[in-house]
């Protein structure tokens, strides 16, 4: 459970950083184009951090180590078909 909430405390940052980039730019601070770089990057690390504790909870219930779960490349992330 420790590994699931070091996850969650990652998401909780990003997420943070994510609404200061906002921020930066609504005070004039950085340029549209530099928040949506940061942005860009930022969706794909919280992407990569759900699907990771997707896996995670999956393991769990498949009777399987949680830990043996890895980060997803960003091509897979980014490409699962709905």
């Amino acid at each position: 459970m420790a590994a699931d909430k070091s996850i969650h405390d990652h998401i909780t940052q990003l997420i943070a950083e994510e609404h200061e980039l906002r921020a930066k730019l609504g005070r004039g601070e950085i340029s549209a184009d530099e928040e949506n770089a940061r942005l860009k990057e930022l969706e794909v690390a919280l992407d990569q951090s759900w699907d990771l504790l997707r896996q995670r909870q999956a393991r769990r219930d498949a009777g399987e180590n949680p830990d043996d779960a890895q980060v997803r490349s960003a091509d897979v992330v980014e490409n699962y078909l709905e």
